[in-house]
């Protein structure tokens, strides 16, 4: 009995969804674009990109975000923020992008 009883506790357990994380991040430009960038769909708008995943690897998640939308002013994760030492390495691999005020003219 206690056997049965412990297959199915963990059979429920192996079959329970895995939370998502909430990511947020501001570009330094701000973007309208939508993305796909590692394991997260960024949806982006004027103010902010968002996205969700159960993936567990926010460093790789804002490099490769910072790979499409350029420089990252902020990051958070299911809302801590990243540090400046933890934007600074993010934003190693940022692409270069036109400044708000060239892209304008």
């Amino acid at each position: 009995m206690l056997r049965s009883l412990f297959i199915l506790s963990a059979a429920g357990l192996a079959s329970a969804p895995a939370f998502a994380a909430s990511y947020a991040a501001k570009p330094v430009v701000p973007t309208t674009e939508r993305f796909v960038a590692r394991d997260i769909v960024w949806n982006c708008a004027a103010a902010a990109c968002e996205g969700a995943t159960t993936d567990s690897r926010p460093a790789i998640l804002c490099q490769s975000l910072a790979k499409h939308a350029g420089r990252i002013d902020s990051f958070t994760v299911d809302g801590r923020a990243f540090n400046a030492a933890e934007l600074d390495k993010c934003n190693t691999v940022a692409k270069a992008r036109p400044s708000a005020a060239l892209a304008a003219q």
